[in-house]
């Protein structure tokens, strides 16, 4: 089997706290050679790089806060941040982004911790780790006032935000959403409009576990995420096209 790389796993959430080698051992039997650990603030970034130091060539992270702590941003979340991205553990900035969805943070501190950290990653020539719910025409408006590459993650939207994200170079992440019949069924349809060295998969796990499985998701699962986009584009699931051995996201540069 082509070795994949899991492009998004929160693996330094609490629910990996106990089993992590085996999570880790049972992803290496699924041939999922690479993982990159999401950071989420300031504390699951340094976590997310401690884990990745630990394991050198197997685990990368990223450094961010992710929309929902946008209301924590500040000086000292920064220079947090920047000191992470220094590390070479560290592949991307990000999760962030905007979420009009549950507006855990006011919208206006969303826009400014999402602007300041796409600035850091033109500064240090960085990817971003994308979050958008919602938030399509402010996000993008954002997005394009910086010179950045990046992946916008877990995407769900329909073709009128796909073509503009593909239009402004984005990268498209898709996880399980994409094989679930009770929320997912448009994105199938809108795979083929992506450019096959375009297109990356990752489980979000814990979360988003895919319908083929039950219980805590986790990066094992990467195959049945790879097995639901390749029913989409009609490719093989071992074709280079879709795996490519989806390479960290320092690739996106």
């Amino acid at each position: 089997m082509t070795p994949l790389v899991d492009i998004g796993a929160n693996l330094a959430h609490k629910s990996f706290r106990e089993d992590l080698a085996a999570v880790l051992a049972r992803a290496r039997a699924a041939s999922v050679g690479r993982v990159v650990v999401t950071g989420t603030s300031t504390g699951a970034s340094r976590r997310a790089w401690e884990l990745a130091r630990a394991h050198r060539g197997v685990l990368f992270s990223t450094a961010g806060v992710h929309p929902h702590e946008a209301s924590r941003w500040g000086r000292d979340a920064e220079l947090a941040v920047r000191e992470l991205l220094r590390e070479p553990e560290v592949v991307a900035v990000g999760e962030c982004g905007l979420d009009y969805d549950r507006d855990f943070s006011p919208r206006p501190a969303q826009r400014q911790a999402f602007a300041a950290q796409l600035a850091i990653a033109a500064d240090t020539g960085k990817p971003v780790f994308l979050h958008e719910r919602a938030a399509h025409d402010d996000f993008l408006s954002i997005v394009r006032e910086h010179r950045v590459r990046g992946v916008v993650h877990c995407f769900t939207g329909e073709a009128r935000e796909l073509d503009a994200y593909l239009r402004h170079g984005l990268f498209i992440g898709m996880t399980g959403f994409v094989a679930d019949e009770r929320r997912g069924t448009h994105l199938p349809p809108l795979l083929p409009r992506v450019p096959r060295d375009r297109l990356m998969i990752e489980t979000d796990a814990p979360f988003l576990t895919p319908r083929t499985r039950r219980g805590r998701n986790e990066p094992a699962f990467l195959r049945d995420v790879l097995a639901a986009v390749a029913r989409a584009v009609s490719r093989s699931e071992d074709s280079r096209c879709l795996a490519d051995r989806q390479r960290p996201l320092r690739t996106m540069r």
